[in-house]
């Protein structure tokens, strides 16, 4: 408990007490975890009609704020004490399914099932083919992000040429080197592997190799050539949405969970597409990523189990979905709701759409996240004390392949 408590620190919690807790205290109290700030809002509309949906129940409900990508580790330092409701990323699935965490769903598996998309339902799904999560967006991936009054569709195909344009304008494209998920844009897209191996923990890498059609150090020479461009800088999801705001970013590549800062910086020229191409050992690459999903799981230690369920499916069911599109621009998972017009118009989910022939669901050993990143911010800085390129990768394949006790 003392472990969570220092972490639960780092958390935002809204509220104390709800109305209902203090004119009854036979409510049930129940606590939801979304994954970022910006979910609040919406999550604050899924409870107003929740609550309206179950007048013969009173609910004491606090909403939290944890990272998706950090649920897994921050519910399994201490399961009994995390929230009864929790979104987390697909690739944690396992994870909290070894610890424990996780409630199957069983009552009304089959409408989950049939609501969704097989890919999201299958990202849902254990190794002993029992639904664990509901399935919540289908758009867990990046693409290009881009103004178009700066610049024009055929710019966007290219990363030199939108770096080129951005350049000329005095302004920045945006590309998040130094965290891993997008550093394997470059070298997947060259056609060099990363992937989980058959034991669920370590990973295979070929980012090193020196005999594939494009060998590692030719993507590296490339990665350093565009890093050290004027019109390029290293930018995460914060740095991405302030340089949106000042005008200093007019592309970059993020997520939908930036689409509506997106659309309220740009107006009218906000544009989306597919990742672009970038030029390595004299060859137009077309840039992969990784895809995934958002669930939501109810925490196996719930006091209340069967109210933490409902909660569960009625946040990811067809109008909440929906009202996340609206207020988040999220992509849904559910079938019905992809099909909406408003939402197959949004530039984002048609960039989606557009990068997922390019896409890899992401599963990925731990030992990949800082062996990568450690990588990317040598590309960033300029490899300033000037490593030999190949030595360079063979250190970083070695972290990435290490065993996971290590």
């Amino acid at each position: 408990m003392k472990r969570f408590a220092a972490l639960l620190l780092c958390l935002t919690v809204l509220g104390g007490c709800s109305k209902d807790a203090a004119e009854n205290p036979a409510a049930v109290p129940l606590r939801v975890w979304v994954g970022d700030q910006a979910d609040i809002p919406w999550m604050e509309q899924v409870l107003r009609e929740f609550r309206a949906a179950h007048p013969d129940r009173s609910y004491d409900i606090r909403i939290g704020v944890q990272n998706e990508g950090d649920a897994a580790k921050v519910v399994l330092t201490d399961v009994e004490a995390a929230a009864d409701v929790f979104t987390f990323a697909d690739d944690q699935l396992n994870s909290l399914l070894i610890g424990g965490a996780l409630m199957p769903v069983t009552e009304g598996a089959d409408a989950v099932r049939s609501a969704n998309t097989p890919e999201s339902v299958e990202a849902a799904t254990g190794p002993d083919g029992q639904l664990y999560a509901y399935p919540a967006t289908a758009d867990n991936g990046y693409f290009l992000f881009y103004n178009s009054a700066l610049i024009s569709p055929a710019d966007a195909t290219t990363l030199e040429g939108l770096l080129d344009r951005a350049a000329q304008n005095g302004k920045k494209v945006a590309f998040p080197m130094t965290n891993a998920w997008y550093l394997y844009s470059f070298f997947r897209g060259a056609g060099l592997q990363m992937q989980l191996r058959e034991d669920g923990v370590t990973n295979r890498c070929t980012w090193n190799a020196t005999d594939a059609p494009i060998p590692g150090v030719k993507v590296l020479e490339a990665l350093l050539k565009l890093a050290a461009h004027p019109g390029f800088v290293d930018a995460d999801s914060d740095a991405f949405v302030a340089g949106l705001k000042d005008g200093s970013i007019i592309a970059g590549v993020s997520g939908t969970w930036n689409a509506a800062v997106a659309a309220q910086a740009w107006g009218d020229d906000y544009a989306a597409a597919k990742l672009p191409t970038y030029q390595a050992a004299d060859q137009a690459v077309q840039m992969a990523s990784f895809s995934g999903f958002k669930l939501v799981g109810v925490n196996a230690y719930s006091e209340h189990v069967g109210d933490a369920m409902d909660l569960a499916a009625f946040m990811t069911a067809h109008d909440a979905q929906v009202d996340r599109f609206r207020l988040r621009r999220q992509g849904p998972s559910n079938i019905a709701a992809l099909s909406d017009p408003q939402i197959q118009a949004e530039p984002a989910i048609a960039a989606i759409i557009a990068q997922a022939p390019y896409a890899d669901v992401q599963r990925v050993g731990p030992k990949y996240w800082d062996a990568a990143a450690a990588l990317g911010k040598i590309i960033v800085s300029g490899n300033p004390d000037n490593q030999d390129l190949q030595t360079l990768l063979d250190n970083c394949v070695a972290g990435i392949t290490a065993p996971a006790d290590q």
